[in-house]
């Protein structure tokens, strides 16, 4: 019988996959900035809040912002070193936000010297949670949503299935790859926490077939787990969205508007499970990531293991930056946004650096009413319609008659578009618009 299953997304796109540059290459540590920048707000929900004082010297791993209320997390020092100020700091989405500058100790040996060990086969669910949040563990894939959160499904809910995302679908990045060849009992590990802390029995690894050598691995690591399935899928983008891989998986549909506890799903993607696996044991905090550097304008691409609050201007240094770099996004080419900036940190939710050529920019032509886009799009949204109304600013019209608010950005319709019509950018500024609409 072959190794792969038959369960495919019927809907999206086959991309170029350019992975070639860093999927077989291992994880390695990026070395340490002397300065570094961790802003306070990392994740959806409120910021945290500052503990240290300016001047205060830090171990690298001690706690140095708080949580501020339950939909918040913790910041941990990503070095040993000096705080040098509180202040505003760059962000990628080009606003001002709070962070603390350390200036790293240059002849530290930057060992994790904050942690104790736990057992977290006694707690309760309710301490698990407590013991996710303090580790300051959001959504690794790139939404940064707090995780422990998630463990706590809205009133009325019933999880009975953990799915674990381990797709990563986006051309270039191989993060959550080499992840899961280097680290797959930690993701096992991190899995078996958020089942005890949902009271599950069951969990479901999703991983695309074209990383046999990351299933072979979660397999051979999952052999006595009959709970745990490791399933591969077909690879197609963008398998790795939320509501495609749970309705491939498991033929369950996350409603418009809903969550997937509304089907009773919780759903984490396997860098984050990795996090809490390794982590948790030792009560320490989340202070570093892998993130994928690579493009046809980087000279040394790689997986590195990189501190939190490294400036990104460090990072394109570090891995060889080329003259012909003209394009900075963060995260993959079809959802990670470009940056204008060398002066923004490495934040818990970048999981790659894309540094791409000079090239022209396509003509955009009218729309010639293809339905190319209609046929992609996963959602079975009509994004040639809404462009259209997008052009002629009837905003409120997209969300509340045309669905708007049900795409998730995944840019099949603009990847598609003969005519390269940015639809994708047409929808960010509705939404932006009508949520200055409802601010207002």
């Amino acid at each position: 019988m072959s190794l792969f299953g038959t369960k495919r997304l019927w809907r999206g796109v086959h991309v170029p996959e350019h992975k070639e540059q860093t999927a077989h290459l291992p994880i390695r540590r990026l070395p340490f900035p002397p300065l570094l920048i961790v802003p306070l707000s990392q994740h959806a929900g409120k910021p945290a809040k500052a503990i240290v004082r300016e001047g205060q010297e830090v171990v690298r791993g001690e706690p140095i912002a708080e949580a501020d209320g339950f939909m918040s997390v913790p910041m941990h020092a990503p070095a040993t070193g000096r705080v040098e100020r509180i202040a505003p700091a760059p962000s990628a989405r080009g606003e001002l936000t709070t962070a603390i500058y350390i200036r790293a100790y240059p002849g530290a040996s930057q060992e994790v010297l904050y942690g104790s060990d736990q057992d977290i086969t006694q707690m309760t669910p309710d301490q698990v949670i407590a013991a996710v949040q303090a580790t300051g563990v959001v959504g690794l894939g790139g939404a940064a949503f707090p995780t422990h959160v998630k463990l706590k499904p809205p009133q009325g809910r019933t999880v009975d299935t953990v799915v674990v995302n381990g797709c990563e679908c986006e051309p270039y990045l191989t993060t959550d790859h080499r992840i899961m060849v280097e680290y797959p009992k930690q993701v096992l590990h991190g899995t078996r926490v958020v089942m005890r802390a949902l009271g599950v029995e069951r969990a479901v690894i999703g991983v695309e077939d074209n990383k046999p050598d990351a299933i072979a691995a979660l397999l051979q690591a999952n052999a006595d787990r009959p709970d745990i399935k490791i399933e591969p899928v077909v690879a197609r983008y963008p398998q790795g969205a939320e509501k495609m891989l749970v309705k491939v998986l498991l033929g369950r549909e996350i409603p418009s508007g809903g969550l997937p506890a509304d089907v009773g799903l919780a759903v984490f993607n396997v860098a984050t499970l990795a996090q809490i696996g390794d982590l948790l044991p030792t009560r320490q905090g989340l202070i570093e990531r892998v993130v994928t550097v690579t493009g046809p304008a980087v000279s040394k691409p790689g997986n590195y293991l990189i501190p939190l609050g490294t400036p990104l201007r460090w990072v394109l240094e570090q891995a060889g930056c080329t003259d012909q770099a003209a394009s900075i996004i963060l995260g993959g080419p079809m959802m990670g946004p470009s940056v204008g900036s060398f002066d923004i940190p490495l934040t818990k939710g970048v999981t790659g650096v894309l540094v791409l050529p000079k090239k022209d920019p396509p003509t955009v032509y009218p729309c010639i009413h293809c339905a190319a886009c209609v046929d992609v799009c996963p959602l079975h949204l009509d994004p040639s319609h809404l462009g259209l109304l997008a052009r002629k600013d009837r905003y409120q019209d997209m969300e509340e008659i045309y669905h708007l608010n049900d795409c998730f950005e995944c840019a099949c319709c603009s990847y598609v578009c003969p005519a390269n019509i940015p639809l994708v950018q047409y929808f960010r500024v509705a939404k932006q618009m009508n949520r200055e609409r409802k601010a207002r």
